[in-house]
């Protein structure tokens, strides 16, 4: 399961990876009615899939939950879009249906499905960047996921690159994921517009017919029918990837980086940049083997598959 904070979403998942059924609910505010939200997808999946002759019954379950997870797996202590603080989730919500359920953080999660099955196939040292509203990220290394004390890392989105820079939800200044990502691409094409008064494009008249309109994905679209100042900021971004992921490779050294989320679904416009930015960047590039760029393979499905392995793996124990 997906949890999220607009929506829950769940898979039955079977040991290849593949998803042989789904689910989905609104995520409801209060800390009771999520349980419930979360339960009652768990026996509407249950009730289907019972009976499917040879692919069996469903055996565990996996939350990928955005937020910390304790490194017991068992404890959410805190998600900023959700209602839990320091609750024991998944105990709670084993007793109720019935069966082990493991915690995990849905970029972690999302890395391992990546690794598992999809574009950080079989690598010893692998991230996974996901790019959307902010910046998650997901770490293995030699193989295995890297939480670090407290089960919170890496927080690689809150990476400062720009000292005193833009200001951050996390109390910070100058974040990589205010420079990164699908605000940070807005941010950026409202400054440019700024900078550039009376640019006859396509962002300025949608600003001018409607000033909340602009987001990343309209930035992006406006960037392949050719903006001049779309194409600017998505080059800013593109910049800002790759000196980022240059800061990645010089603490890790990963033989993989897989970009996931909402915005890598606008890779071709920046992607290749990003890559020369990176290798102009990273200590030692000319002399170093660089890691190999790819988008995620599964997409959306990242979290679920990899938080059904890694249920797979805990019940197995």
């Amino acid at each position: 399961m997906d949890v999220g904070g607009t929506s829950v979403r769940a898979g039955v998942v079977d040991e290849h990876g593949s998803i042989l059924d789904t689910a989905r609910a609104g995520t409801p505010g209060a800390e009771s009615a999520l349980e419930d939200a979360i339960t009652g997808v768990i026996d509407e999946l249950r009730n289907r899939h019972s009976g499917l002759g040879d692919r069996g019954e469903v055996g565990a379950v996996g939350l990928a939950v955005a937020g910390f997870i304790a490194n017991d797996r068992r404890t959410v202590m805190f998600a900023p879009h959700l209602a839990w603080r320091h609750a024991p989730v998944a105990d709670r919500i084993s007793k109720r249906v019935g069966l082990p359920v493991t915690l995990e953080h849905d970029a972690n999660a999302a890395a391992v499905g990546e690794h598992r099955f999809g574009a950080a196939r079989g690598a010893g040292v692998a991230a996974l960047v996901a790019i959307g509203t902010g910046i998650g990220a997901g770490l293995l290394l030699d193989g295995e996921l890297y939480r670090g004390a407290n089960g919170v890392a890496p927080e690689l989105g809150h990476l400062t690159v720009v000292p005193d820079g833009r200001a951050c939800p996390c109390g910070k200044y100058g974040c990589w994921e205010r420079y990164c990502s699908g605000t940070a691409l807005a941010a950026t094409a409202i400054e440019l517009l700024a900078r550039y008064p009376g640019s006859s494009t396509i962002l300025a008249r949608d600003i001018a017919i409607d000033p909340g309109a602009l987001t990343g994905r309209r930035v992006a679209g406006a960037a392949r029918d050719g903006d001049p100042i779309a194409q600017r900021a998505v080059a800013e971004l593109a910049k800002w990837l790759g000196e980022g992921l240059a800061l990645v490779a010089d603490v890790f050294d990963p033989e993989v980086v897989v970009i996931a989320g909402g915005v890598s679904e606008s890779a071709p416009l920046f992607l290749d940049e990003a890559r020369e930015h990176y290798a102009a960047a990273v200590t030692g590039g000319r002399h170093r083997p660089l890691a190999r760029i790819r988008t995620a393979q599964l997409g959306d499905d990242a979290a679920l598959v990899g938080a059904a392995a890694l249920a797979l793996e805990a019940r197995a124990v």
